[in-house]
């Protein structure tokens, strides 16, 4: 490769805080990248990993699309769509992008404002608040049970379970085996209970639906995979957009005129929460194994091998996103990869802007300026997910 002491993992805490000068030299030295001591290879460019996520022929998602699990080739039970491939992903994947029509997507609106200023207002002069103790580790949790039909009572389980399933110790990988893979999680309980108490909720409606499926039998979803489709979820969704908050409070501070911008002219919200997403994505990389072998770069990347697709690395080419590393929300980033692209683009990507975009309108509103104490802060032990578990913010 000539990369010389160029090295990538994953898995590395000191990488991890800041790996945007690693990707850097990914990009210009190694495009193709191999960890031989790890055993995976890795893309790094944006047209790289775009091309990679379309390639649904010789990168499949059947065997996961998490390193580990990757690697591990666990026996993955039915219904895990996001690791599926068409015929059966289109399938499935249907079935559950009725939870996310911008019909329902909107009825959740008032219900997510209402949450937020109930988090925020008892906050109002005491001085400091956490963007993730207070916030967001509470709103994805709440969204998603809001969603669901969960009763408030019982949404703190759904955020631990969540958790659980994508929490690794500092500088290992997650712990998976050939035999067991809980990508879904265990949400029985929950599943059970709406089966007896019936409402207008996503989980009545799948449990409710007639569907053809890939043997061409029209049925109803069985209790199992009805489980599995709301942990892929809620562990999706939970995990993943709680990490937005910390760096929503971290990057605003760091940017106080942009911030500024967004307490003057409101309508520039939006905007600000895609390039959050785009600077700091919670969710950095994706994996896909390789079906037949694959040349990159003059490089052959033998079938079977597991190869990491660097979305946050991609998210930071300069060959696409002038001036990267800048936090900008008056750049074209339309072109973002943070949801992934193609088949596999995440279902949830407008229920996470909506949370953004509503949660940083309503702590715009109370705390127009503050500064992050990052000496009291702490970040996620977990390298699928990216963030922090508190970030507190100093509001005078």
């Amino acid at each position: 490769m000539g990369a010389g002491d160029l090295y990538y993992d994953p898995y590395d805490v000191e990488i991890d805080r800041d790996p945007y000068p690693v990707y850097r030299r990914l990009r210009d030295e190694a495009p193709l990248y191999r960890n031989e001591r790890l055993d995976f290879w890795g893309l790094s460019r944006y047209d790289d990993v775009v091309a990679a996520l379309k390639d649904l022929r010789r990168l499949t998602s059947t065997k996961g699309d998490i390193l580990e699990v990757v690697q591990a080739a666990p026996d993955m039970p039915p219904g895990i769509f996001i690791n599926e491939d068409p015929p059966l992903h289109t399938i499935h994947r249907a079935l559950v992008s009725r939870m996310f029509t911008p019909r329902k997507i909107r009825a959740l609106e008032e219900k997510v404002r209402a949450f937020c200023a109930a988090c925020l207002d008892p906050l109002v002069g005491a001085g400091r608040f956490d963007f993730v103790l207070d916030l967001g580790a509470e709103l994805p949790m709440r969204t998603i049970g809001m969603l669901f039909g969960i009763p408030d009572t019982e949404q703190p389980s759904l955020r631990s379970t969540a958790q659980r399933a994508l929490r690794n110790e500092p500088g290992k990988p997650l712990p998976v085996t050939k035999e067991k893979y809980f990508g879904g999680g265990n949400y029985t309980e929950y599943v059970d209970w709406r089966a007896k108490n019936p409402s207008d909720d996503i989980i009545t409606e799948l449990l409710t639906l007639e569907f053809t499926d890939d043997s061409g039998k029209v049925r109803r979803l069985t209790r199992q995979e009805v489980q599995i489709f709301v942990g892929v979820i809620a562990g999706a969704g939970v995990e993943t957009t709680s990490r937005l908050f910390g760096w929503m409070g971290k990057l605003l501070a760091e940017y106080p005129d942009q911030r500024g911008e967004l307490v003057a002219e409101p309508a520039l919200i939006p905007r600000a929460v895609e390039e959050l997403l785009r600077v700091e994505p919670p969710g950095p990389h994706v994996a896909r194994c390789v079906t037949e072998d694959l040349v990159l770069h003059g490089q052959t990347v033998p079938a079977g091998s597991a190869l990491l697709l660097m979305l946050a690395s991609a998210n930071h080419d300069e060959r696409v996103f002038p001036d990267p590393d800048r936090f900008d929300i008056h750049r074209d980033f339309s072109q973002l990869v943070t949801f992934g692209h193609g088949a596999h683009f995440c279902l949830g990507a407008s229920l996470a802007r909506l949370e953004g975009r509503i949660a940083l309108e309503e702590v715009l509103r109370r705390f127009p300026t503050w500064e992050v104490d990052l000496a009291a802060a702490r970040r996620a032990p977990t390298s699928t997910v990216r963030g922090w578990d508190s970030m507190p913010a100093v509001t005078g």
